[in-house]
């Protein structure tokens, strides 16, 4: 429980810091980003273990570092997110820092985001055993696509996704005998988002679905590991 309470304080900085580091990122006459907060509902489902469904709690932020020219040379951006579930002890809490460039052509951008990610799972209780995960860290490069459209081109469609590479591995509070690591198979992330901009402002809403999967083996004791996850949230940002 200590090092539970331990994760969570980390990631609560981490969520007072991001917007500092934001804007301190780059010199004032560059900033271009934005900073948002997302409210919605996560569905996460373990191997044959029935779907639990909780309130979660998302703070992302994004900022352009270099613009684009017209010399065909890309935005470059940079940023971060925080998820945390209301639910941690059923319910993976995470976060990541990525960066890369950002195409823009005419009302649309196409970029790739190469992120790392952090992804504490929660414990699983089957019948009235614990079973301990393993974390993950995860390297990511998922492709972003971004449409604006409407009037003053206020509105804006955007996806992103991509495969998931092979996981790091690692144990908060290992055992003293040492635990297998289960052997990853393959696995996903797609991210949609419709919204509208509002002068300094926007809003927006969010659907993610995201599977993980592993060997079917002793290492992975009842699928345990298979993770399937959905989630819908709405949100609000500043743009800046």
């Amino acid at each position: 429980m200590k090092a539970c309470k331990a994760h969570l304080v980390r990631w609560y900085r981490f969520l007072l810091i991001l917007p500092v580091f934001l804007l301190a990122a780059v010199p004032a006459f560059s900033q271009r980003g934005n900073f948002g907060i997302d409210v919605g509902q996560v569905s996460d489902k373990f191997g044959a273990l029935a779907p639990v469904t909780a309130p979660d709690f998302g703070l992302n932020g994004q900022i352009t570092i270099i613009q684009a020219n017209k010399d065909g040379r890309p935005n470059i951006v940079a940023g971060g997110e925080l998820r945390l579930a209301s639910d941690t002890s059923a319910h993976a809490t995470e976060f990541a820092v990525f960066g890369g460039p950002s195409f823009p052509i005419h009302n649309f951008s196409v970029g790739l985001n190469a992120q790392v990610r952090k992804i504490l799972l929660p414990t699983a209780f089957v019948d009235n055993t614990s079973f301990q995960r393993f974390d993950m860290e995860l390297l990511e490069v998922p492709v972003v696509l971004k449409y604006k459209f409407g009037h003053e081109r206020r509105a804006f469609i955007q996806a992103q996704g991509g495969p998931e590479f092979t996981p790091r591995l690692r144990m908060r509070n290992p055992p003293p005998i040492p635990v297998d690591k289960p052997n990853f198979d393959y696995g996903y992330t797609v991210r949609g988002s419709v919204g509208y901009t509002f002068g300094k402002w926007y809003a927006k809403g969010t659907y993610e679905t995201r599977y993980f999967k592993f060997v079917q083996n002793n290492n992975n004791p009842q699928s345990l590991y298979n993770w399937r996850s959905n989630l819908i949230t709405g949100g609000v940002g500043l743009i800046f």
